[in-house]
């Protein structure tokens, strides 16, 4: 098997500039600042490098590179470790850019759910790619081992092509997921939070996040990508609310990536910002998110960079927790806002701190998330 780094021309857009990536951010600070009102963009654009594998005509699966560095990912995390779970009678909603269910990866797939917040089309379609990458993390198939491949899938299109998407919007997709019985919703985006109330905002994610919560879902969100600026002050929202579970990015030797995002756990008098107490400190984890083996639209496979990729590591372990356990999903038994808190406690008690941490780390929150030990922990 032959490959080539170089890109091909002939893709579609699905990689957007560093330029446009700042842009956004500008945009975005300018919008929060001034309105109130917050832009949200995908929280792995701009960190996309596609591979352009040379196969067999007779030949169809993720390339062997690929599977190999996959591997090295899931052993990180524990995930070779468990034997049985998959994800079986979990929901999981995605909200993000889409899905192309064309690709070979998905095509055992069962979409449950489609809803086009952003074009109302009727059939699912993914024209930025970032959420064709994320949901292959957690399901793909065809020789890739993901996190959670038989779940009963959800997908909200919240961000257009450009990666963007307006906060109401993602509101409107979370509360839509709610509305589906997820057990699970992953959000892979984020954005500055909004300092002056909006009256032209309506619902924000943030309450909309609170409110799924409350019903007993877990959310799960990214904390951002702009570790290294030296203006980053917090983990993006919805990432930042309190019982969200918010994920930091770490290489495939467990090893923080430069650009996750940190939390400002100590509390700020403006913007207001009260302290975070434990286990609610942001972020709460970390995940592997550096050249993470993922899929592309049409039929593509590559890698990506980003605390996107993070957030649906967690997700799809928190569907292999809540297989294992179903008495934990929101309408189960012990089901509940409460046993979000619980799963937290589980999530702090269970990671791998990195080398000399003995408390929270505003970068590597409590620890890099091992699944097999997050297991043990709420059977104990």
């Amino acid at each position: 098997m032959d490959d080539n780094d170089g890109v091909d021309g002939s893709l579609p857009p699905v990689v957007e500039s560093r330029q446009l990536e700042d842009d956004l951010d500008s945009l975005r600070m300018l919008f929060t600042w001034l309105t109130g009102i917050t832009i949200i963009v995908a929280a792995g654009i701009g960190y996309i490098v596609i591979k352009n594998w040379v196969q067999d005509s007779m030949v169809s699966g993720a390339p062997a590179e690929l599977l190999a560095n996959q591997a090295a990912f899931n052993q990180l995390i524990q995930l070779d470790e468990v034997d049985g779970l998959t994800g079986q009678g979990v929901t999981m909603c995605i909200v993000d850019s889409g899905i192309d269910m064309s690709h070979e990866a998905l095509k055992n797939v069962n979409l449950a759910g489609w809803k086009d917040f952003i074009g109302n089309e009727a059939e699912a379609y993914d024209d930025q790619g970032h959420g064709t990458m994320m949901a292959g993390i957690i399901v793909a198939g065809d020789g890739m081992k993901s996190v959670a491949p038989n779940v009963e899938l959800y997908v909200a299109k919240a961000l257009a092509k450009n990666g963007s998407g307006s906060d109401t919007g993602v509101a409107d997709a979370i509360d839509w997921c709610v509305g589906k019985g997820a057990d699970i919703i992953s959000l892979s985006l984020g954005g500055a939070p909004g300092i002056i109330p909006s009256a032209f905002e309506g619902s924000s994610s943030s309450s909309a996040a609170r409110d799924a919560i409350d019903a007993g879902i877990l959310v799960v969100a990214a904390a951002g990508n702009d570790g290294d600026d030296s203006s980053d002050d917090n983990v993006d929202s919805p990432g930042g609310e309190e019982d969200v579970i918010c994920v930091g990015a770490v290489d495939k030797h467990g090893n923080l990536w430069a650009k996750s995002s940190k939390g400002d756990n100590n509390g700020n008098i403006w913007p207001v910002l009260l302290p975070r107490n434990d286990p609610d400190k942001k972020p709460e984890l970390v995940a592997p998110g550096m050249d993470i083996p993922v899929i592309l639209p049409d039929n593509r496979y590559g890698y990506a960079s980003g605390t996107s990729a993070s957030t649906a590591f967690v997700s799809g372990a928190l569907a292999l927790l809540l297989e294992d356990r179903p008495d934990l999903q929101h309408d189960g038994s012990a089901g509940g806002g409460a046993t979000v808190e619980n799963i937290k406690q589980w999530m702090m008690d269970s990671v791998h701190p990195k080398s000399g941490q003995t408390d929270h780390d505003d970068h590597y929150g409590y620890g890099m998330l091992q699944i097999l030990a997050l297991l043990d922990a709420a059977n104990s």
